[in-house]
């Protein structure tokens, strides 16, 4: 599916969000990379075409952290974009892209010092066996940054939500893309992905330690933060 709908993706993300998902990253950010760490190894899981991992590399960057950001994907063809947009952003030193499970990742036990991944966490099979492999490639002390959209908790602006995420949505993604059947199951995943606070259990239940949440633009997205 993912593959389907690669080459609109981007576009598609920017015109539904009204640029807000950019926003979203660049407020994460500030989690990730600060000015004085020291060279960071850093795990973007579920990349997709690589906005996140390109926006962390940019920062890395600006702070002269000579560090490297890995993108793994699922699917091929988000992968392709990905490896298009970092030759196009000049970042081919600081990044590169791996194919595989985020169920079952490819990499040693404590090799990373961040593990970050945007927008992807509620399309995992099992989400539990996911994290405890995040916490398994962490390097101890080790930090992870989850960002994800949720469903708003006051009651009229989820009855707006949901008429968009579940009519308009579908509609517009299909018409741009072709495939109206991704763009139901995208807000479907969304409204199904649990509540804050069980899913900061779960990130506990993994192994996880110092789980925090915050709430971006009245509860449509939100950032969690653990440790190793």
């Amino acid at each position: 599916m993912f593959d389907d709908i690669s080459g609109d993706y981007d576009q598609l993300n920017h015109i539904m969000s009204m640029n807000v998902d950019k926003t979203w990253r660049r407020r994460a950010l500030k989690h990730i990379v600060a000015k004085d760490d020291a060279p960071l190894n850093i795990l973007d899981l579920a990349c997709g075409t690589g906005d996140f991992s390109v926006a962390i590399a940019r920062r890395m960057k600006k702070y002269g952290n000579a560090g490297h950001v890995t993108g793994l994907d699922l699917s091929e063809g988000m992968l392709k974009v990905m490896d298009e947009k970092i030759v196009k952003a000049g970042l081919g030193d600081m990044i590169s892209t791996s194919h595989g499970d985020g169920e079952n990742l490819p990499f040693d036990t404590d090799s990373f010092d961040r593990v970050t991944i945007a927008f992807g966490i509620r399309n995992f099979e099992d989400r539990l066996q996911g994290l405890k492999e995040m916490l398994r490639v962490l390097k101890p002390g080790g930090r992870l940054a989850i960002l994800e959209l949720s469903v708003p908790r006051n009651a009229v602006l989820r009855w707006f939500y949901k008429l968009y995420f579940l009519h308009l949505l579908p509609a517009i993604g299909g018409a741009i893309s072709g495939n109206k059947a991704a763009y139901k199951y995208l807000p479907a995943s969304v409204l199904n992905f649990p509540a804050p606070g069980e899913f900061m259990q779960t990130i506990l239940q993994a192994g996880f330690s110092k789980v925090s949440a915050k709430s971006y633009t009245l509860g449509i997205c939100r950032l969690f933060v653990a440790e190793k």
